[in-house]
């Protein structure tokens, strides 16, 4: 068997060549290309632009699979509309580094005017509320836009089983949960600091995530070295055995989707870390304790909920039939069959492969955005169709702790020391666009080789879940 370093070069190869665009891709491009006419009058067009000569394509939500439609259409023959409720990009990848006190907001976002700038491109600060598939407009907060093809790519927001558990946990789904939740674990050592009583400091400095996929395995192993730290140098009179992170997860190993092997690894990699890993469904949470479905408890001073997501609302107005998790069902040009005008990428959309659905994953969304892109072009040039989508699987990696990841990309599984350097190699390439990538190899150079978290700070005001 070869040595970790061995594949650790293999497999960084292999991710390079799989990044490279699909066979026949270029082709259906430059078909399209040569094919200049009319746009397809099947789409038919909104009597507002009757008059106009190029397509107006509006993009709703600047993620991974928006951004790569605005970006592929700069030198389309469309005008192009995005809208989002941020003025920003965001890095969702390394939003738990942002919890976890890592890396500062600023550096995994970047404003969308500015990654846009010298092209083209209507940037629209608004929330889409609603669609009316048949008058071919976008409904938002601050009025109606018009559109002649609808890219739908609003995401996914975190799903709760009910009310009160959603009242009772944090979630780490965007940028404000993340300031948040860094704000309220080091809120936790304050106020620890301020109790004498030892069973409630034991109470305060419970930590607890609930979930055992990528989002909450990274944020367990980056909140336990953030916590080794603040212990380390800055808690003089706290005991570490006062001290508990814990992941609960209901539906098996950790990593599920990595496979059995990398995540009893990434388990083991855990649990040396002094990290506790329960299994067990949750069926409520109280004020400072977790209840199970075996009737057991976990005690809880925090509780973060990452144990799933489900499609953004605008989905209800795109479907009455939604699939797994809320989700969009689209046909095998990412289009609704009844409105072949409108797009539905990323975790908004249910796209098969095989007998199964894509995973909601950044890589997934970006492929789609650009399949989106290059078939908003053959339309609008009145080129033939180009194939149905085809997702090609790059892998995943995910940390579980400094110096710490597992990787299966490919034929290539491996964890430890070379699985993070091959994270770390590829994130840094994700990065590229954002103009603070220099910021975050430094910060990632402080906090994982000096161990320095620069941003420990605690907002103005921290939202305390209710009723806890």
């Amino acid at each position: 068997m070869a040595d970790p370093w061995t594949q650790l070069l293999a497999v960084l190869s292999w991710i390079v060549r799989s990044w490279r665009r699909p066979a026949g891709a270029g082709a259906a491009w430059q078909q399209a290309a040569r094919r200049i006419g009319p746009a397809d009058e099947g789409m038919g067009r909104h009597p507002a632009l009757a008059r106009s000569t190029r397509p107006m394509v509006v993009v709703v939500g600047a993620g991974f699979a928006g951004m790569e439609v605005v970006r592929n259409l700069a030198k389309a023959p469309v005008d192009v509309t995005l809208i989002d409720r941020h003025d920003y990009q965001l890095f969702t990848p390394l939003l738990y580094q942002v919890a976890s006190a890592v890396l500062a907001p600023s550096e995994i976002v970047r404003p969308l005017r500015s990654m846009l700038s010298g092209r083209r491109i209507d940037v629209r600060l608004a929330t889409a509320t609603s669609l009316d598939l048949d008058r071919r407009v976008v409904i938002t907060d601050r009025g109606e836009v018009a559109y002649d093809i609808l890219v739908a790519a609003t995401g996914s927001v975190a799903s709760f089983p009910s009310k009160t558990i959603e009242q009772r946990s944090l979630a780490l789904k965007d940028l404000d949960d993340a300031v948040t939740l860094r704000s309220r674990v080091l809120e936790q050592f304050e106020a620890a600091r301020w109790e004498p009583d030892e069973k409630r400091r034991r109470q305060l400095l419970a930590f607890v995530i609930v979930g055992g996929g990528p989002t909450g395995v990274e944020f367990a192993g980056s909140l336990n070295d953030l916590v080794q730290l603040i212990l380390d140098r800055e808690s003089a009179g706290l005991d570490r055995r006062e001290v508990s992170v814990t992941i609960i997860e209901g539906e098996g190993s950790l990593l599920r989707t990595f496979g059995p092997k990398l995540g009893k690894q990434a388990q083991r990699a855990l649990v040396g870390k002094g990290i506790l890993v329960v299994q067990g469904s949750v069926q409520a949470v109280t004020a400072g304790r977790v209840k199970l479905a075996d009737g057991s408890e976990v005690r809880s001073g925090l509780t973060v909920w990452a144990a799933g997501v489900r499609a953004s609302d605008l989905a209800s107005a795109l479907t009455d039939k939604p699939g797994k998790g809320g989700t969009v069902l689209v046909d095998r040009s990412l289009r609704l069959t009844t409105h072949p005008e409108v797009f539905v990428l990323g975790d908004l959309a249910a796209v098969g492969a095989g007998d199964k659905l894509l995973p909601m994953l950044a890589a997934v969304a970006q492929q789609e955005g650009e399949y989106a892109a290059r078939s908003i072009t053959a339309l609008a040039l009145g080129a033939p169709d180009i194939p149905s989508f085809r997702y090609r699987d790059r892998g995943m990696m995910a940390t579980n702790g400094r110096f710490a990841a597992v990787v299966k990309a490919g034929p290539y599984q491996f964890h430890g020391l070379p699985g993070w350097l091959a994270w770390l190699v590829v994130h840094i390439a994700l990065l590229t666009g954002f103009r603070n990538r220099g910021l975050v190899i430094l910060s990632w150079l402080s906090a994982f080789v000096f161990q320095n978290r620069a941003v420990r700070l605690i907002g103005p005001s921290v939202r305390k879940p209710r009723g806890g």
